[in-house]
């Protein structure tokens, strides 16, 4: 199993990349995630890796971090989704996305996804529920990130704030404050920050 590999950058051809590791040319397909935050050409760069062996076969994937490829993972183990759609996934959306998504059990940004339908986002939802268990939702823990809070979340997100900054202001937040309310106190949180 090649599970990380750090080598320079020789060519980007989206999704795949070819890195050097010591003479050894690597071909290794990426999320749209991690080939924007890749360095330039000739640089020196480090990827958490999977390896897919099939039939005709063998496959390798990287991550730019170890919660991607976990993630990657986890999708790969729901019935429907292979490799190819797992990556789309993690193109279209950030992990701690996808983990707002599943809480909020909120379809519509699934399906916005190219190749993923009301079907498929509802079944991906379904399982996701339980296997995301431990992954973050920008370091806000899943099970911490109630229904409410995500559409406080979202919305921090659409007035511009990163998504460390609308975590940071959601945890600060008492359980049972209301969404218009919720947002007004996390607002004046973050202005005083």
């Amino acid at each position: 199993m090649i599970g990380r590999l750090s080598g320079k950058l020789l060519e980007k051809h989206p999704p795949q990349i070819l890195l050097d590791v010591q003479g050894v040319g690597y071909e290794v397909d990426v999320p749209m995630s991690t080939f924007y935050n890749l360095p330039a050409l000739g640089e020196s760069v480090t990827l958490h890796t999977q390896l897919i062996v099939r039939e005709d076969a063998h496959l390798l994937y990287g991550f730019a971090s170890d919660e991607e490829r976990q993630t990657f993972r986890r999708l790969l183990k729901i019935t429907g989704v292979g490799a190819k759609l797992a990556l789309t996934i993690l193109s279209g959306m950030s992990v701690g996305e996808l983990a707002q998504a599943v809480v909020a059990q909120d379809a519509g940004r699934l399906t916005r996804i190219p190749g993923i339908g009301k079907k498929t986002a509802e079944r991906l939802l379904l399982e996701l529920k339980d296997k995301l268990e431990g992954i973050t939702a920008s370091g806000v823990p899943l099970s911490s990130v109630a229904a409410g809070s995500s559409d406080i979340l979202n919305a921090l997100q659409a007035l511009g704030y990163n998504d460390k900054e609308a975590s940071w202001a959601v945890k600060q937040l008492p359980a049972d404050a209301g969404v218009t309310d919720g947002i007004r106190q996390a607002l004046k949180l973050l202005s005083k920050g």
